[in-house]
């Protein structure tokens, strides 16, 4: 009985564009018109500051975390069909941040933040693996976007390792799937050597 009930919360509150919020609250810019237009913690970071871009990514990850952690506190965790109202409950969450509601499913974000915070709650162990996947990337070839391309791709095949769970896994696996989407145009400037540098 209470499934609805956190699925349509984890979508209303994955919706919810904190960086776009933000930098109009705090730098009053419209980030949809500026940089690349993306309402994530990396265009927000360049251009509205670190402070802004750190304040989304907390909140971007954060909108991802709660309503799995509720689900996981009243639903538990086992048995397949829990856990299967669980992954769909961060997958809920995940795309309402890629199809918010209060823009009528455009300007979303990529998602990786987000999908960091379900991970987060899921399996924290595959998040940290992920994040050192990500850390390397960015460090070696100093291009967010590769860094959430490969860290994102590593995700089903960490998560399944740490939990064996296949909801989690299937969840994992359409994030994967969904991030490699909306980074289209990333990928086609890093492939031409156009994609900009973070340092």
């Amino acid at each position: 009985m209470y499934f609805p009930f956190f699925l349509a919360l984890a979508y209303a509150l994955g919706s919810v564009p904190f960086g776009a919020v933000l930098s109009r609250w705090r730098a009053g810019m419209d980030i949809t018109k500026a940089g690349s237009g993306n309402i994530g913690a990396t265009n927000v970071l360049r251009q509205a500051g670190p402070a802004l871009g750190v304040a989304t990514l907390a909140c971007d990850m954060a909108k991802g975390a709660l309503p799995v952690l509720g689900a996981v506190l009243v639903l538990g965790t086992d048995g397949f069909w829990t856990q299967t109202a669980v992954a769909l409950t961060a997958l809920a969450a995940f795309l309402g941040h890629l199809f918010p509601l209060y823009s009528l499913f455009k300007k979303g974000g990529k998602g990786v933040a987000t999908a960091a915070g379900c991970v987060l709650i899921l399996s924290p162990a595959a998040l940290v693996c992920a994040l050192a996947v990500f850390a390397a990337v960015v460090g070696i070839f100093r291009r967010v976007s590769l860094g959430s391309l490969i860290s994102a791709a590593s995700l089903a095949p960490l998560v399944y390792w740490q939990t064996h769970s296949l909801p989690y896994t299937g969840a994992a696996l359409a994030v994967t799937v969904l991030v490699w989407f909306k980074h289209e145009a990333n990928i086609k400037r890093l492939i031409a050597g156009e994609e900009s540098a973070i340092f």
